[in-house]
């Protein structure tokens, strides 16, 4: 491949080739990113592990799997390996950035990080819970595009070019903002930016006591959506909501559990934020959200296999009771959906609540995320691909498109498109290489495509992250329950020597 025929955009973090926009992990990213930082030699594999994994103590079959998704995509010849000493990438200079992706066919807007000017860093979390939640409320509008908070916040501290932002992120406009505490009084501030223009649509000052947080909430993203589209601004569907509790210790409680809950990086994590859970809810008893983030850590937890099959049946439960009470809220319905359809209590009862939480909110990028292993469970395959990428174009650049692809990935490998699906793992792996369903569905990728070894390098791996696999276990625990589905689990377990 020549080199007019990619294009590299570091501040977007894209590769473009021949014309057309590919999807690549941040691994991938950083990987080609570097090597072109240093096109003028040749870079070490210790060097590259370094700096992109950070220190990190990673194999290096997980640089390998990156060189080899970039030469896929940028053509065998574009990065030579230098026997020995590392790589160097071959492909000559890039050209200018393309323009992002194409505007959705309604209004678009992404909420960035607001200010904290209080002078102390302790209530952070307080203004990160305002904009996650104006976020949220914005979301259920199916009138709106809303960017995911995961992406808009990798935004903080930087200075930004909002006609920039806007390219990069498809969208029309920006909310930008400002949060200043003072005892109990909190006073924001709001601006509706028009992206492509720079100029200021619509800007006001906003005050209330700390108790009234959820008033400050609704009224900031009624007056947002209603300057975005003025039709919105009496709109019902997510803005105008009860308060989710009467005791605000037990909502401080929640947004400090999030960080924690969010994506579950490790067991410890998992651990401090179900124990703030517990306290909010036992605070207040029917804190519906605060059960919903308690049962989804459950679920990323048990999806890192970090707990046991046997630990995660604990909060079956309070799945339970919390569907049957879910209501309209589309978080606690695919929340609890999603686990009714993992843990085995009713796998079609879970793909419906999940299928009424996309159409109750369309635009959140956890909802599209969390509905999409569902409908994988019960080879609804097409239907989950159109969730995954409805959150990954949701999330561009936050942790939710990872997953998304993950689940994408898997979902291509069971319709038959098994090479879809191999480069859509060997990605996912790649950034997360110690995520144990990520390696697992890369195994099963390897295996339907034929690649007999490459599928024993990754049951080596799963050996690694689960010492005491076994086909048996994996059978009574997994949620993929569809005949092709087992199928696929025992020749793929038995074939690459995993014991029964």
């Amino acid at each position: 491949m020549s080199a007019s025929d990619y294009v590299i955009d570091r501040n977007a973090r894209k590769l473009t080739v021949d014309g057309a926009e590919i999807t690549l992990g941040a691994r991938a990213f950083d990987v080609l990113a570097h090597l072109h930082a240093h096109s003028d030699r040749v870079v070490s594999k210790a060097e590259l592990l370094e700096q992109v994994w950070g220190g990190l103590a990673v194999e290096e079959g997980n640089l390998t799997v990156q060189i080899s998704t970039l030469r896929k995509l940028m053509g065998a010849k574009a990065i030579a390996t230098v026997p020995g000493v590392g790589y160097k990438l071959a492909a000559g200079t890039p050209r200018p950035a393309p323009a992002g992706p194409t505007l959705p066919d309604k209004p678009s807007l992404v909420v960035l990080p607001f200010s904290n000017i209080s002078g102390t860093a302790e209530n952070g979390y307080l203004v990160d819970g305002l904009v996650t939640d104006i976020i949220a409320s914005l979301s259920r509008l199916s009138a709106l595009f809303v960017v995911a908070a995961s992406t808009s916040f990798r935004f903080r501290g930087q200075p930004l070019d909002v006609a920039d932002l806007g390219r990069q992120l498809g969208v029309r406009y920006a909310v930008e903002g400002s949060v200043q505490q003072a005892g109990q009084m909190l006073r924001v501030t709001v601006q509706l930016v028009e992206a492509e223009t720079e100029r200021t649509i619509w800007s006001e000052r906003f005050t209330g006591a700390t108790g009234d947080v959820f008033e400050l909430q609704d009224e900031i993203a009624a007056r947002v959506a209603g300057a975005v589209e003025p039709k919105l601004m009496f709109a019902e569907a997510g803005i105008a909501q009860a308060k989710p509790t009467e005791d605000l210790g037990a909502y401080d409680l929640v947004l400090r559990a999030l960080p924690h809950v969010y994506g579950v990086r490790t067991l410890e994590d998992f651990r401090k934020g179900v124990a703030l859970l517990d306290q909010a809810i036992a605070r207040d008893p029917e804190y519906k959200m605060a059960k919903a983030w308690k049962v989804r850590a459950y679920l990323i937890a048990r999806g890192a296999r970090m707990i046991s099959w046997e630990e995660t049946l604990e909060v079956a439960p309070l799945a339970q009771a919390l569907l049957a009470k879910a209501g309209d809220d589309p978080l606690v319905l695919v929340f609890s959906g999603q686990f009714h359809a993992f843990s085995g209590l009713g796998q079609q009862e879970g793909a419906e609540a999940v299928r009424r939480a996309r159409r109750l909110c369309p635009n959140s990028a956890l909802v599209n995320l969390s509905a999409g292993w569902p409908l994988s469970y019960i080879g609804a395959y097409d239907e989950a691909i159109e969730a995954f990428e409805a959150g990954i174009r949701l999330d561009p650049l936050g942790d939710m498109a990872i997953y998304c692809r993950m689940g994408a990935g898997f979902c291509h490998v069971m319709a038959g498109r098994v090479e879809t699906g191999v480069d859509i793992m060997e990605q996912v792996v790649g950034e997360l290489p110690s995520y144990g369903t990520g390696v697992l569905f890369l195994l099963f990728a390897y295996w339907s495509a034929g690649r007999t070894d490459d599928a024993r390098r990754m049951a080596d791996e799963l050996r690694r992250i689960v010492p005491d696999v076994t086909l048996s276990a994996a059978l009574e625990s997994s949620p993929y329950r569809q005949p092709d589905q087992r199928q696929l689990m025992i020749d793929a377990y038995r074939g690459v020597g995993l014991p029964d």
